[in-house]
């Protein structure tokens, strides 16, 4: 090894950058009064120097350490006053995390010495510990960055064409009999052969990954508390447990393999909070680096933070620095690692301003005039739990939302509760009460059934209630606004008439989310009938509750997948799903069709009675463009209708699609005036070409 040299360094670029001869070290704290770098030997339990790091350039504490070359490991101990009731934490008996390491090493013990305080004292918080937490805690690595990306390309999905698939990196690929033992939960499993092969198949374009941040999921002796990934606490460095020898090309890797066969990497990003948590919590990185600089803290009462998030303490976007970090964050992911865009967590968190959500914030301000960020998709959680928190339809122009209310009311719809009609053809039609303003576009809403938060769409059709017990909370965490029925039996049933019911739901369920405006997003092992047992809320179940188990898929399953594909390949097939605009209901073109109407099972267009309708169940739409039509149609009632197909002038030809119940008859004649039986619980789609 090189003699080490220590020099003033540089404040920027931010965190440790190796220049082929030594490492800068750069570290942003506004109120500490000094820093200390410590360098440790290849096993990261043995300090082997020191560095007092003298310089302070704008609150930017920088050195440079000639003869360190990546992969040494380091951590940062920060001095300044420890007075909690001022908002000060500073601890240098804690070794922290550098803010911008691309890398750690080593894992979290859930010892009392990570703590800044002496958790056995009465004081809580207000105490002072003096055990050193070096033993304990993950280390920084330093990176080179010099990953061979030869000619990778995004595919650049246009959103009107994107089908998003959000899944786990674990979960998913833990179970897979195809994927090799030592690539199970880790990304090379997930962009495996057979996994790659699966996705191309089912035909989605996307992969929204749950949080892969590092989080340090796990505590001594207990499984994992944090499986979701949702207590991220560095922003640059890749969850090591998903990586199989540690090493973050292994992450790049497979996003070049993703790209090769044209699919998306959208990152799931918690920016809102960190696993520090609330003054409880421990001392790993901000808390010990800068605490009222990187934390909005309780005005009143310094010791204490300002929480929108429900985890503890909310990540200060309005401190320049900070929103600096996030900002580098992002455009570190797409420059450097490729990913195709984010959804943020609880973005209206970020958004916040004196606590306040704002259009006009800096973080969305500088994510719009940003070179690199507007080239990629970037989707909004529009709420969080502070005071005015839910902001669905509030996020700029170009950006998509998660739309929540698309859900709950299609979940209504299809369990037959009363006075859905109207609010349901607004979902189904792309929410553009909700969008249609300021140019946005028709895609903007994202429509989903089932995330990884909320029961699985086989639990919806299943259960009347949560079933948490296994998360040891007494069942008292998860949402009880399910909108869900169990068909007749809670849980598992043999009951055959019990689970064809089921499929049926399932079945309209799923249809309605692929052949409704927006954008799809599909709950990974949806599409094959996972069950979570009626868990809603597994955000612990490290296990089979979460995994998706492969080799228990039954052939009922497998031919629902295959029913799954087919919706998403109907829906690009069709072409009024390649529309950007919101729909007018107006008559456009030469030859009189309205561009969207909307029909009674008696073949006629929909009176303000029909709309006001609190018993009705069904509906259809008809959707013109490009001499074609879409007639789409909507039983939730048990019943079979017998449905009149409404009158197209100059029709020439009329194709059934999409029959959810299999039931139609392939000779059903078809055409202006027809009668034909619709299913109980099932959706029915015919193309007429005009």
């Amino acid at each position: 090894m090189p003699a080490i040299e220590v020099y003033s360094g540089r404040a920027y670029p931010l965190g440790a950058s190796y220049d082929g001869e030594g490492v800068n070290f750069s570290l942003f704290s506004a109120h500490a009064q000094k820093v200390e770098l410590c360098l440790f030997d290849k096993t990261g339990t043995q300090e082997t120097l020191r560095v007092s790091i003298t310089e302070n350039e704008h609150s930017i504490w920088h050195t440079y350490v000639k003869g360190v070359e990546p992969g040494q490991i380091y951590g940062y101990r920060v001095y300044g006053p420890y007075k909690p009731l001022e908002g000060k934490r500073f601890n240098p008996n804690k070794l922290l995390l550098d803010p911008y390491a691309k890398k750690v090493t080593g894992e979290l013990i859930w010892h009392k010495a990570i703590f800044g305080y002496d958790i056995d004292s009465p004081d809580k918080d207000l105490s002072f510990s003096e055990l050193d937490s070096a033993p304990y805690v993950p280390k920084s690595v330093v990176v080179a960055g010099d990953f061979d990306w030869e000619d990778d390309e995004l595919p650049e999905t246009e959103f009107r064409s994107t089908v998003l698939y959000e899944t786990h990196v674990k979960g998913f690929t833990r179970l897979h009999p195809k994927v090799k033992d030592c690539y199970r939960g880790k990304f090379s499993g997930l962009s495996s052969k057979s996994i790659i092969n699966y996705f191309n198949w089912l035909g989605i374009t996307s992969i929204e990954l749950l949080p892969v941040h590092a989080f340090f999921g796990k505590k001594i002796g207990k499984e994992s508390v944090n499986y979701w990934g949702y207590e991220s606490l560095l922003f640059f460095a890749p969850e090591p447990s998903y990586t199989t020898a540690g090493e973050i090309d292994e992450f790049k890797r497979m996003v070049k393999t993703f790209h090769e066969n044209n699919l998306e990497v959208i990152l799931d990003v918690v920016y809102n909070h960190t696993g520090e948590g609330n003054q409880l919590g421990p001392t790993l990185c901000y808390r010990g680096i800068d605490n009222e600089s990187y934390y909005t803290l309780d005005k009143t009462n310094k010791r204490f933070y300002y929480d929108s998030t429900g985890c503890g303490a909310s990540f200060n976007l309005q401190n320049s620095y900070v929103l600096t970090l996030v900002m580098d964050s992002l455009r570190y992911w797409v420059a450097e690692m490729h990913v195709d865009g984010f959804r943020l967590d609880l973005a209206t968190s970020l958004a916040r301003v004196n606590n306040s959500f704002s259009q006009a914030s800096n973080f969305l301000a500088a994510v719009r005039q940003d070179e690199i960020l507007r080239t990629v998709k970037i989707i909004a959680e529009p709420w969080d739990v502070g005071m005015g928190g839910y902001q669905l339809g509030a996020f700029p122009p170009g950006w998509a939302e998660w739309n929540d209310r698309f859900r709950d009311v299609v979940r209504r719809f299809w369990r037959g509760d009363d006075n859905q009609i109207g609010d349901f053809a607004s979902r189904i039609a792309g929410s553009s009460d909700v969008f249609n303003y300021n140019n946005r576009n028709l895609w903007s809403s994202v429509n989903f059934i089932t995330a990884h938060d909320g029961f699985s769409l086989n639990d919806l059709a299943s259960y009347n209630d949560k079933h948490n017990q296994a998360n040891g909370e007494n069942n008292r965490d998860g949402t009880n606004a399910n909108w869900s029925s169990n068909s007749g039996i809670e849980g598992l049933s043999d009951d055959t008439k019990v689970n064809e019911l089921r499929t049926s739901k399932m079945k309209a369920l799923m249809a309605t989310l692929l052949l409704s405006f927006g954008t799809p997003m599909i709950c990974s092992g949806d599409e094959f009938m996972h069950t979570q047992f009626g868990n809603n809320n597994p955000y612990c179940q490290d296990n089979i509750i979460t995994w998706m188990v492969w080799e228990a898929i039954s052939k009922k399953e497998r031919d629902f997948a295959r029913y799954v594909r087919t919706l998403i390949n109907l829906r690009k097939a069709l072409d009024v799903f390649g529309e950007d605009h919101f729909f007018t209901g107006k008559i456009i073109g030469e030859k009189g069709y309205k561009d969207l109407a909307w029909y009674t099972e008696f073949g006629q267009e929909f009176s303000k009675d029909d709309w006001h309708d609190a018993k009705r169940k069904c509906l259809s739409y008809a959707a013109y463009v490009n001499n074609k039509i879409l007639l789409m149609i909507f039983n939730a009632k048990s019943e079979v209708l017998s449905w009149k197909l409404p009158t197209v002038k100059k029709a020439r030809r009329w194709k059934l699609v999409l029959d959810s119940s299999s039931k139609i008859k392939s000779a059903t004649p078809l055409g202006s005036g027809k009668i034909l039986n619709i299913f109980g619980q099932s959706v029915v789609a015919i193309e007429i070409t005009v």
